[in-house]
């Protein structure tokens, strides 16, 4: 660099000193607007009014152990392996890859954080370089513009300016600050919508796959309790025209198999639309679901169920932390609010040279600077400004109050999931007492058959209550296995366990 660029360079540098100095005294200011404080955690010890024991046991039933409420045991990240279950594993972690719901939560998450970089800028100065080259005729009736050197007869001339400009705005009543709370706010509000459609994802995974075995396990029992009535409607017709049994018999045992008949078509379709509903949910097409089935008898039902404490739960449910970041962002916009009804600043500073020539640009005497410092104060807008900060303060209450219904409904969800463990163990095992009885009568009929002490259609009719038994079996077995899963989602599904979704970015 030429010596009179260095001089023009340094001229610059210390005509800007004192408005950067002075920026760095105004940012001392305070935020105006209240200050963010953490809603404190419930001051309640329990989710039900009773306290929690054992699930009750079912021996000798897939799904049938008793069940350990450990309160305050911490929740893993991948609870579903806790079911034992390979094809279970593969499929979340499919989902996991290429579900777009998934997908389009984490873009958004993005977005969210380089709204937040951009924010950052407002701390700094802007800095701005310009050249500009002109050619100019003048009035031959007036004074030549430049005086030196002499312009031509033809009083043309022109002007190179390069020049750079510097402007900001001290944050002396905290505008910038708490405009950057709120964003950061909104972006932590992204963040855990991102984790609510990860845990919202991992459990309808769960609990379709389980449903699935469920309606796989009912349809294979109907199609059972089906040929069984067909059977006995060949036995009654044939009875029937050898006069061993009334036309009301037929008709009777013919409008039974038409309504059993008529069961399994909704089955069948709720089979598919689990297996369609497994294809997206893993980021496929229907046509494109995984080949696995899924039955109850290949899933483990975890025995040692935590049940983290109250105060924990509103630290780790993605849609209370939600909640709490939208209350964060309208306690911030309230500050935004008051700050814009008050006076902004503004300094600049400007430096550069104009020559005739543009070889002459940075020779001496062509330089010039400027120094400058504005304010500006909303004196009349019409009462706007005073009612965006009613609005921001009615906002800011109504986002508490939502963020109560949503702390409210979160020990809903657990204190409901675990009634229903619980009575989901009373009526396994409920089912499974029948099942059996179920079973005996089934047995003690085909030997008082086999001996001639009843008739075919009796012991048919016999093992077509134990199949509708085995129905209701399998119903209740799903139950205990979907509220298992439920109750990980409730109590918020153990992401602060995974490192891909408590890192930050920085």
């Amino acid at each position: 660099m030429s010596e009179p660029s260095k001089n023009w360079l340094r001229r610059m540098i210390i005509i800007s000193s004192p408005a950067c100095v002075l920026a760095c005294v105004l940012m001392a200011g305070c935020a105006v607007g209240p200050n963010f404080k953490r809603p404190a955690a419930p001051a309640v010890g329990d989710y039900t009014d009773h306290a929690l024991g054992d699930t009750v046991t079912s021996t000798n039933v897939t799904g049938g152990e008793a069940q350990r409420f450990v309160k305050g045991s911490e929740i893993a990240g991948d609870w579903w392996t806790l079911f034992h279950s390979q094809p279970l594993n593969e499929l979340i972690q499919l989902a996991l890859t290429n579900n777009p719901d998934l997908k389009a939560a984490q873009a958004a998450l993005t977005v969210a954080w380089e709204n937040v970089l951009a924010q950052r800028g407002a701390y700094f100065p802007s800095v701005t370089a310009g050249f500009a080259a002109s050619r100019a005729k003048q009035s031959s009736i007036l004074a030549p513009t430049p005086n030196y050197p002499v312009v031509p007869q033809e009083f043309q001339y022109s002007l190179f300016t390069p020049q750079v400009s510097v402007a900001y705005s001290p944050d002396v009543f905290g505008l910038n600050r708490r405009t950057m709370e709120s964003v950061k706010a909104q972006e932590e509000n992204i963040r855990f919508q991102m984790i609510a459609t990860y845990t919202t994802l991992t459990a309808n995974v769960v609990v379709t796959a389980i449903q699935a075995g469920a309606v796989q396990a009912q349809i294979d029992a109907t199609r059972q309790i089906i040929a069984l009535n067909s059977n006995m409607v060949e036995i009654l017709r044939y009875q029937y025209k050898k006069g061993y049994a009334g036309r009301l018999d037929v008709v009777a045992q013919e409008s039974q198999l038409a309504q059993v008949t008529a069961t399994l078509p909704p089955l069948i379709k709720q089979s598919a639309q689990l297996r369609d509903l497994l294809a997206v949910l893993a980021g496929r097409f229907p046509n494109q679901a995984p080949a696995e089935k899924f039955e109850l008898a290949s899933l483990k039902l975890p025995e040692d169920l935590p049940v983290s404490l109250p105060s924990q739960l509103v630290a780790q449910r993605p849609d209370v932390l939600q909640a709490e970041a939208n209350l964060h962002a309208a306690s911030a916009q309230i500050g935004i609010a008051i700050a814009n009804r008050l006076p902004n600043i503004t300094l600049t500073a400007d430096a550069g040279s104009t020559a005739l020539a543009i070889d002459k640009v940075f020779s001496s005497g062509t330089g010039f600077w400027a120094l400058g410092a504005a304010a500006m104060a909303p004196i009349f807008q019409g009462g706007t400004l005073l009612h965006q900060e009613r609005a921001a303060k009615a906002a800011c209450v109504q986002a508490a109050e939502q963020y109560r219904s949503t702390v409210l409904t979160a020990f809903q969800n657990v204190a409901d999931t675990l009634t229903a463990l619980e009575q989901d163990a009373e009526g396994l095992k409920s089912a499974a007492t029948a099942t059996d009885d179920a079973r005996e009568t089934l047995d003690l009929s085909q030997r008082q058959w086999h001996d001639g002490y009843i008739s075919y259609l009796a012991l048919l009719s016999a093992e077509q209550a134990y199949q509708q038994t085995r129905i209701n079996l399998v119903q209740a077995q799903a139950n205990r296995y979907a509220d298992t899963a439920a109750l990980f989602q409730a109590l918020g599904g153990g992401w602060w366990h995974r490192t891909d979704l408590t890192k930050e970015k920085k």
